[in-house]
């Protein structure tokens, strides 16, 4: 369930996105913590009131317009490109499509282009990008596999679309991220992700099987 041990694309853009943030934050806090430092330990010095006036106004501009300016554009820098991997794709004609519609408290999973209908499970191949369309069919429910994207609101009336991709084989935690009543806390799925081969053998016997 760790977003810092992703498993995708765009899940290791978050993880990118998260680690440049926790390096700038941490030069921030030394940076602070430094001149906090100096300025309990420096000697007094005495100025008049136009060379206090540059000091104050340096410590603005700098404080004040330089470093949140630079502060968003390396954010913006690092966070666009994130967001754009996990958003869909310009063209999804060949695009497997998921709809997933969050109930209180389980995950409705229908294939629509297969017919095939799950529980609390989703089935997708390997390096290849999928749609998941969420909804919701109650209150306001949140889409979640931490390793392999960022979050989606399920909104009742409204359908989301999420880009999904997996770089390995393997079964996948996914959660509600959104508070959602008393069963919130057991609202889990499973995102099982299988070998373009093998993912083309279990959606013959799925559909098989719901036949």
């Amino acid at each position: 369930m760790s977003t810092l041990d992703p498993a995708g694309p765009a899940a290791t853009s978050s993880a990118w996105l998260w680690w440049a943030m926790f390096a700038f934050a941490t030069v921030v806090l030394i940076a602070v913590v430094a001149l906090w430092l100096y300025a309990m330990w420096r000697e007094p010095v005495e100025h008049g009131d136009a060379d206090a006036q540059r000091v104050q106004n340096r410590w603005i501009i700098g404080g004040g317009f330089v470093l949140p300016l630079v502060s968003i554009t390396a954010l913006l820098a690092f966070g666009i490109p994130a967001g754009h991997n996990m958003m869909p794709l310009a063209s999804d004609d060949d695009v497997l499509r998921i709809d997933v519609t969050a109930h209180r408290w389980w995950w409705e999973v229908t294939y629509p282009d297969q017919d095939i209908g799950l529980n609390n499970e989703l089935h997708i191949p390997v390096g290849v990008p999928v749609h998941v369309h969420v909804s919701s069919e109650d209150v306001i429910h949140s889409f979640w596999v931490p390793r392999l994207a960022g979050k989606l609101d399920a909104i009742p009336g409204r359908t989301n679309v999420l880009r999904l991709e997996a770089d390995e084989t393997g079964t996948f935690q996914g959660k509600c991220a959104e508070f959602c009543g008393v069963g919130h806390a057991h609202m889990d799925f499973t995102v099982e992700a299988h070998s373009p081969d093998d993912f083309d053998d279990w959606l013959e016997e799925a559909a098989q099987d719901d036949d």
